[in-house]
C-alpha cells in the first residue's frame, strides 16, 4: 500500500472538532488523547525558544521603560512575568516527563494558568506605560506586545486553548490602551490583527493534527506488515522468492532453496528461469506456462496465484506463485518479490479437482456453482440464527468495449487485476466469484441493515473504478452494483440473484457507477420500461419528439455563435418524457438511429432561420455513426434544408474510440470533407486517444461539465486538466467550449482560463426555436440581465 493511499484514510478528510481540538471533550473516530499528548509534547519542545522569547522581551522592556515606569512596579511586572514562566514551564517538564501515552481532558488543559498569567502580564504593559508615562510610551509597548503574540502564535500555536488564551489577553491590554489614549479607532486595528492572529493559530493545530493523525496512520501499517510478514515465517508450507532487474536470483530464502534442492548459497545471482525450466523444450506446455509468468515479469505486473509447472532435479513439480515488481525511492525498477508454494500433491489430488470444478480459471475466483451453494448456505445459516445475509452483484462498466477494441488477452487480463481488487475489498467471511463475462457476485454472510450493504457496495464500486495498467494501456472501466437482502427480498437463492440482478440493471439504468438495492417497484419499473419502449416505436410516426436549442456564446464578447439541438418527447400515455430516461432505451433498442436522423434534420431546417454566422451543433450516437448511409443522411439533411455545411458541427462522444474505430473515423472523415465541423463532446470522461485527436482534427473540444464545476470550487485535479485540454487544443487548432457554466464566477474562470466559448445556464437554458430567433431581435446582453 502507497504512502498516498494511507493519507486518504477517511480519518484524515473529517471535520475535526473544535471542542476536541481545543482539548475540552474527545471526538469520535481519533485517539484524541494520544493526540493532546503529542501537542503538549510538541509545545514542551519548544519550551527553551519560548522561555528565551519571553526573558528576552522582559529585559527589553526593563531597558526601554527604566526611566519612565517606578522601580517597585517594574519589579512588580518582571515577578509576574517569571512566575507565570515558571508556572508555565513546570508543565512542560511533567509533560516531557510522563510514561503514559495519553492525556486526561484535564491534563489537556494544564497550560492554560500559566497562558492567563502571561496573557495578563503582556497585556497589563500598555495600559500601564498610558496612566503612569502617557500614550507615546504606550504605543511602544504595544510594539513590544505585537512581538510577542507573533512569538505565541508561532510557539505556542500547537496547543489553540493556551494560545487563544494568551492572544485574548494581550489583544484586550492593547484595545484598553488606545481607548484610554482616546484612539478609539485603532481598536478595529487590534481586532484585526487578533483575527489573522487567531486563523494562524487554528490553521497551525489543525495541520500539526492532521500530521500526526497520518504519521500514525503510516506507523499503523508498518505494524500490520511487520505481523504479516511474521506470520508469513512461520508458516512452512510457503517460501520466499526474489529476482533483480536481470531475472536472477537474489536473496534466497532458506525454504526457496529446499524447494529448489539446493541452497541458498548455490541458488545466489543464478538466472531463475533457468532453474525451473530444467529442459523443457519450447514447445512444451508446461513452458507455456513459464512464458506466462515470463510475460507478466516483463509487462511488471503484479500478479497472484500463478500456476506453472517447473522442473527441478529432472523432476516435474506445479507451482503456485505470486509476485509483484520492486521499485526504488526513485521510483527505479528492482526487480521481482513473492511469495510461492508447492501445489503439486494437491494438483494431482481430488481436492483439486473438485476446487477448479468450483473455481473460475481465469480469475481464481468461486464460479456460478460455489457463489450458488455458498448463498445457499448464507440463506441457511440466517434462517436458523434470525439473521440476515445478502446478494451482491456487479457488473463491469464498459468492459465489452475494452475486449472489441483491445482484444479479449486483455479483457482477460483486466478481469484478473478487477478479481484481485475484488479479494482484497471483501471481507474474510464473505465469499466474492464470478458470475460470468464482466459480472461478478459477493455472498455478504451476515448483515445488519442495508446501509451495511451499501457501505461495502460503495467500496466496491470505488476500487473497481480506480484505473489499470494492462499491456502498457491505461484502462478505465467502472462497475454497477445491485444487491438484495435475505430473506425480505427473497426466500429462495434464485428468486434472491433474480432480485438482485432487477437492481443492477435499475443501477446501470440510473447512469452506472452507483449501487442499487431491490425495491419491489423494480418489477414494475421493468413493466414500465417495457411500455416506454413500446410507446417509443411510434413516437416518430405520430409526431411527439420536439426540439430545443441551448445557446453556446463566445467567451469574450458572449454573443451567441451556436445552437445545441436537444430532442424532447412529449408522449400521450408518459406525458413529459426525461432525455435521461428515454435515450437509454432509445439506444439499447437501437431506436437512437432513426431519432437521431430525424434530429439532424430538424436542426438543420431550424438553422436556416437563424442569421449566417449561427451554427448548429447536433449530437450522434455510436450508434448512428457506424450505419453504412449515415454519411447519405448529413447530405441529405443539408440538401433539403439548403444550410451551407460549414454551419453544422457533429458532436460525439470518446465512446466513438472503443467501438468500430475505423468505421467511424472514416464516416467523420467524409463528413468534414463535406465541410462540417466536428466536435468532441464530454471530452476527458471517456478514452479518447490523442492519436485521434490529431488525425480527425475535431474543431472544437467541450470540457465536460464536471471538470468545469470542480475547478470553480478549487479543485487541483479539475483545474489542471481544464488548463492541460485548452493548452492541447489550442496546439492543435481547435476550439474549446466549457459545458455546465452556470454563474458568472464560473464563466469568468472558465474565460481566463483560455477557454473560446461558453455553454450553459448562465446564459440561456435549452428555449424552443421561436424563443432562440428572438435572441437575435433584441440585445442578447439585455435579456441575460
Amino acid at each position: 500500500m502507497s504512502d498516498n493511499t494511507a493519507l486518504e484514510d477517511p480519518a484524515l478528510r473529517q471535520r475535526l472538532p473544535v471542542t476536541a481540538v481545543f482539548g475540552l471533550k474527545a471526538g469520535r473516530g481519533l485517539d484524541w488523547p494520544r493526540l493532546w499528548l503529542l501537542q503538549h509534547r510538541e509545545l514542551a519542545r519548544l519550551r527553551g525558544p519560548r522561555i528565551a522569547g519571553h526573558v528576552a522581551g522582559a529585559l527589553l522592556a526593563l531597558v526601554m521603560f527604566a526611566d519612565d515606569l517606578p522601580l517597585p512596579l517594574m519589579a512588580c511586572w518582571v515577578t509576574w512575568i517569571a512566575v507565570s514562566l515558571y508556572i508555565y514551564t513546570r508543565r512542560d517538564a511533567y509533560i516531557l516527563e510522563i510514561d503514559e501515552p495519553a492525556l486526561t481532558v484535564r491534563e489537556a488543559r494544564s497550560h492554560l494558568l500559566g497562558s492567563i498569567m502571561l496573557g495578563v502580564g503582556w497585556a497589563s504593559l500598555m495600559p500601564l506605560l498610558h496612566l503612569v508615562a502617557g500614550s507615546e510610551m504606550a504605543i511602544r509597548g504595544l510594539v513590544l506586545g505585537a512581538g510577542i503574540a507573533i512569538g505565541g502564535v508561532v510557539m505556542m500555536g500547537v496547543v489553540p486553548l493556551s494560545a487563544y488564551a494568551f492572544i485574548t489577553f494581550l489583544a484586550a491590554g492593547a484595545a484598553t490602551g488606545f481607548w484610554l489614549a482616546g484612539h478609539d479607532d485603532m481598536i478595529v486595528f487590534v481586532a484585526f490583527f487578533t483575527f489573522f492572529a487567531y486563523g494562524s493559530v487554528w490553521i497551525r493545530a489543525t495541520d500539526f493534527l492532521r500530521f500526526a493523525v497520518a504519521e500514525g496512520l503510516l506507523l499503523e501499517k508498518t505494524h500490520t506488515v511487520s505481523l504479516l510478514l511474521r506470520e508469513f515465517g512461520e508458516n512452512e508450507a510457503d517460501w520466499l522468492w526474489q529476482i533483480d532487474p536481470s531475472r536472477r536470483v537474489r536473496s534466497a530464502s532458506p525454504r526457496f532453496a529446499y524447494a529448489m534442492g539446493s541452497t541458498a548459497a548455490e541458488l545466489e545471482r543464478q538466472p531463475f528461469f533457468s532453474l525451473i525450466a530444467g529442459n523443457m523444450a519450447e514447445t512444451d506446455p508446461a513452458a507455456m506456462r513459464l512464458r506466462d509468468l515470463a510475460d507478466h515479469i516483463k509487462s511488471r505486473e503484479s500478479f497472484s496465484n500463478l500456476l506453472v509447472q517447473v522442473e527441478v532435479r529432472g523432476e516435474r513439480r506445479w507451482w503456485e506463485l505470486s509476485g509483484t515488481p520492486i521499485v526504488g525511492e526513485k521510483g527505479e525498477y528492482l526487480g521481482y518479490r513473492g511469495v510461492g508454494s508447492d501445489v503439486t500433491a494437491q494438483r494431482n489430488s481430488s481436492d483439486k479437482i473438485a476446487y477448479l470444478a468450483r473455481y473460475d480459471t481465469l480469475t481464481a475466483l468461486p464460479n456460478r456453482l460455489m457463489l450458488h451453494e455458498a448463498l445457499n448456505a448464507a440463506m441457511d445459516e440466517a434462517r436458523e440464527s434470525r439473521r440476515r445475509c445478502a446478494f451482491l452483484m456487479v457488473d463491469l462498466d464498459r468492459f465489452k468495449a475494452v475486449n472489441d477494441s483491445l482484444g479479449h488477452h486483455i479483457g482477460d487480463k483486466l478481469l484478473e487485476q478487477v478479481s484481485r481488487r475484488l479479494r482484497q475489498v471483501v471481507g474474510e467471511a464473505d465469499i466474492c466469484g464470478r458470475l460470468g463475462g464482466d459480472e461478478f457476485g459477493i455472498v455478504l454472510h451476515e448483515v445488519r441493515d442495508y446501509g451495511e450493504v451499501d457501505a461495502i457496495a460503495c467500496r466496491v464500486i470505488e476500487r473497481l473504478s480506480q484505473p489499470y495498467e494492462v499491456d502498457n494501456h491505461t484502462l478505465f472501466v467502472g462497475a454497477s452494483a445491485g444487491s438484495a437482502l435475505a430473506p425480505r427480498d427473497g426466500k429462495t437463492v434464485d428468486e434472491l440473484m433474480r432480485n438482485a440482478d432487477l437492481a443492477l440493471y435499475r443501477a446501470k439504468d440510473d447512469g452506472r457507477g452507483v449501487h442499487f438495492a431491490y425495491q419491489p417497484s423494480l418489477h414494475a419499473d421493468a413493466e414500465e420500461r417495457r411500455q416506454l419502449e413500446f410507446s417509443l416505436r411510434k413516437a416518430l410516426e405520430r409526431d411527439e419528439l420536439m426540439l430545443n436549442f441551448q445557446p453556446v456564446v463566445d467567451a469574450k464578447t458572449e454573443k451567441v455563435v451556436s445552437f445545441e439541438a436537444l430532442v424532447r418527447w412529449h408522449s400521450p400515455e408518459h406525458g413529459l418524457v426525461s432525455p435521461a430516461k428515454f435515450i437509454p432505451v432509445a439506444e439499447d433498442t437501437r431506436l437512437i438511429v432513426p431519432i437521431g436522423t430525424w434530429v439532424m434534420q430538424n436542426a438543420c431546417r431550424e438553422a436556416t432561420l437563424w442569421p449566417d454566422h449561427v451554427k448548429v451543433n447536433v449530437n450522434v450516437s455510436p450508434e448512428q455513426l457506424v450505419q453504412p448511409d449515415f454519411v447519405e443522411s448529413v447530405v441529405e439533411a443539408l440538401s433539403h434544408s439548403g444550410l451551407d455545411p460549414h454551419r453544422l458541427e457533429i458532436e460525439v462522444t470518446e465512446s466513438i474510440f472503443l467501438n468500430d474505430t475505423e468505421v467511424a473515423r472514416v464516416a467523420l472523415s467524409k463528413v468534414m470533407a463535406l465541410g462540417c465541423q466536428v466536435a468532441l463532446d464530454d471530452f476527458g470522461t471517456g478514452y479518447s486517444s490523442l492519436g485521434y485527436l490529431r488525425k480527425l482534427q475535431f474543431s472544437t473540444i467541450k470540457v465536460d461539465r464536471s471538470f468545469v464545476q470542480g475547478a470553480a470550487q478549487g479543485s487541483s485535479e479539475s483545474l489542471a486538466i481544464v488548463r492541460a485540454v485548452v493548452a492541447m487544443a489550442q496546439s492543435l487548432e481547435m476550439k474549446t467550449t466549457a459545458e455546465g457554466v452556470e454563474t458568472e464566477e464560473e464563466a469568468k474562470l472558465v474565460r481566463d482560463m483560455g477557454c473560446d466559448r461558453i455553454q450553459g445556464f448562465h446564459f440561456g437554458r435549452p428555449m424552443t426555436s421561436v424563443d432562440a430567433c428572438a435572441l437575435f431581435d433584441r440585445d442578447y446582453q439585455a435579456l441575460r440581465a
